[in-house]
C-alpha cells in the first residue's frame, strides 16, 4: 500500500546531456503517491527545454539563480509536502520499483531514515554508524540512496551551505546529536546508479580534507583526534595529496 507520500528532489544546472534519463527514471517508478520537485539553478544550455517536455508529470518546478547545490536542495526541502524525502541529482537514476521498496521499509520498520544500496564506482551497501567518529565511509550515497522522514529532516535542519560536503555535516548531526534511527536496505536491493563526474568529484582533495576537518570541529569532535585523522588521510593517499598541491599551484 502506498501509504507514504514521497517527495523526490532533483537539483540541476546546465545538464542537458543527463537530466532526461534522471526524469524518466523517476516517472517510470509506477508509484502514484509521488511528488516530483525539480530545482534548476538558471540553466542556459537546453536543460529547461527538456524539463518542459515532462512538465505535466512534474509536481513543482523552480528555475532561478542559486548559491550552489546545497542552496538548491534546501529550496526543494522547503517546498516538499510528502512525509518522506529523497534526493536524485541530475545524471543519477533510480531502478524500477525503488520507491515501492522505500515505502515498504518505512511501513515495516520504525525508522527515521533509510540508506539503499547504490551502484557507484562499485556497489555501495549497508549502514555502519560505528564508523562515523573516524570515517565518513559509513553509508551508501546521498543522491539515489538516502530517504528520510520530512519532519525529521527539518528537525535536524537544512544543509549548511558553508560546507562542500554539507550532506556529511547533516548526517553527523542526524546520527550523533539527534540520534535518529535508520537502517539500510538489503545488499541485493539496489536503488539506482550514481553518475560519475558529479559535484563531489570536482572538489580539490586538499579542500575536501579541510572541509571534513571543519565539519568534525563544527560538531565538537576532539580537535587533536580530528587533526590526527587529517594527517592519517594524507599518509594513506600521498600521491593524491601531492597531485592536489600541484593542481593548486597551477591554478
Amino acid at each position: 500500500m502506498e501509504k507514504n507520500k514521497i517527495s523526490i528532489i532533483t537539483v540541476v544546472k546546465n545538464s542537458s546531456n543527463t537530466i532526461e534519463k534522471t526524469i524518466k527514471s523517476v516517472l517510470a517508478q509506477e508509484y502514484k503517491n509521488l511528488e516530483y520537485i525539480i530545482i534548476d539553478g538558471g540553466s542556459s544550455d537546453g536543460t529547461l527545454e527538456i524539463i518542459q517536455k515532462y512538465k505535466e508529470n512534474i509536481s513543482l518546478f523552480l528555475s532561478e539563480k542559486d548559491s550552489g547545490i546545497w542552496n538548491a536542495m534546501n529550496k526543494g526541502i522547503k517546498l516538499a509536502s510528502g512525509n518522506l524525502i529523497g534526493f536524485l541529482n541530475s545524471g543519477d537514476i533510480y531502478y524500477l520499483n525503488t520507491l515501492k521498496t522505500v515505502n515498504r521499509y518505512f511501513l515495516e520498520n520504525k525508522i527515521d531514515f533509510l540508506f539503499g544500496s547504490v551502484e557507484k564506482y562499485k556497489l555501495m551497501y549497508g549502514y555502519k554508524p560505528w564508523k562515523l567518529s573516524w570515517s565518513f565511509g559509513f553509508y551508501t550515497s546521498h543522491s539515489v540512496g538516502f530517504f528520510i522522514k520530512t519532519e525529521k529532516h527539518k528537525m535536524v535542519g537544512f544543509y549548511n551551505q558553508k560546507f562542500l560536503s554539507a550532506d556529511l555535516d547533516f548526517f553527523y548531526k542526524m546520527i550523533k546529536k539527534y540520534k535518529l534511527n535508520g537502517i539500510s536496505s538489503e545488499k541485493s536491493e539496489i536503488f539506482g546508479k550514481f553518475e560519475k563526474g558529479g559535484f563531489s568529484s570536482k572538489v580539490n582533495y586538499i579542500d575536501h580534507l579541510k572541509d571534513l576537518n571543519q565539519i568534525r570541529l563544527n560538531n565538537n569532535q576532539n580537535i587533536f583526534f580530528v587533526y590526527f585523522l587529517f594527517v592519517f588521510k594524507i599518509l594513506k593517499k600521498p600521491i593524491k595529496f601531492i597531485k592536489a598541491i600541484k593542481n593548486e599551484k597551477n591554478c
